[in-house]
């Protein structure tokens, strides 16, 4: 087995999630006592966060960069960044370690060509909805993206760093999301893609017509493929 070099942190609530699902998918595959080799440095996203919105992305991508030297010290074969916006700073990490770093949106789009859905809606922070460098990656397998109008968007990020970033589920948001759901639905998405590591923690299949694919928990399984790959199993 490989060991997971995870840069969590962005938000704690999410790299909660992403631990969780990656010990249950590795102990589902492996059975008995299994667990995933893996370590973790986690962030202070609160200075992560303060970098994004003064757009000092060179100086979050900086931190980013020592935790993955640091991960690949300490053992790791390969890195998984568990947020998604901060892949605006992968290509930067990739180029100073010698480890892969796994990206989040291409294990997303390969997910989504396997279900032949051609349009997908992009729910995610301002940064993953309205920059091109998330959905520009995705664009590029084939995969059209619409994103929410202006005030959905805000509405969508709000929600994120006051609320879920927090751990705070609330119905309400629950209920908003859906509603801009239904219209990306009427705008033409065949599905939806929960851009936002947290997200999941809101909303799942049972609260959308349409299919959600939430981007934890593909991150967490692609990273088990590259960790069991080539094992006996």
């Amino acid at each position: 087995m490989k060991t997971i070099g995870l840069i969590g942190g962005m938000s704690f609530e999410s790299t909660a999630e992403y631990y969780r699902m990656i010990n249950e998918e590795i102990n589902n595959r492996l059975g008995g006592l299994h667990s995933a080799e893996c370590i973790l440095y986690s962030v202070d996203f609160e200075i992560i966060e303060r970098c994004q919105s003064e757009g000092r992305w060179g100086d979050a991508a900086d931190i980013l960069k020592r935790a993955a030297l640091l991960l690949e010290q300490a053992g790791a074969d390969f890195i998984l960044i568990c947020t998604n916006t901060m892949h605006k700073v992968s290509e930067y990490i990739q180029k100073e370690i010698n480890i892969p770093v796994l990206h989040i949106a291409d294990a997303t789009a390969q997910v989504i060509k396997e279900e032949g859905i051609k349009t997908a809606g992009l729910l995610g922070t301002k940064y993953t909805m309205e920059q091109d460098f998330y959905k520009g990656r995705i664009k590029d397998s084939g995969i059209n993206i619409i994103v929410p109008d202006e005030a959905d968007r805000e509405l969508i990020n709000t929600i994120i760093f006051e609320e879920l970033c927090r751990g705070e589920i609330k119905t309400e948001s629950k209920e908003q999301y859906c509603s801009v759901i239904r219209r990306l639905a009427d705008r033409g998405a065949e599905g939806i893609i929960l851009g936002c590591t947290e997200i999941g923690l809101l909303i799942d299949q049972s609260d959308s017509a349409l299919p959600l694919f939430d981007t934890t928990e593909i991150h967490a399984h692609e990273a088990v493929n590259y960790a069991l790959a080539n094992e006996e199993i």
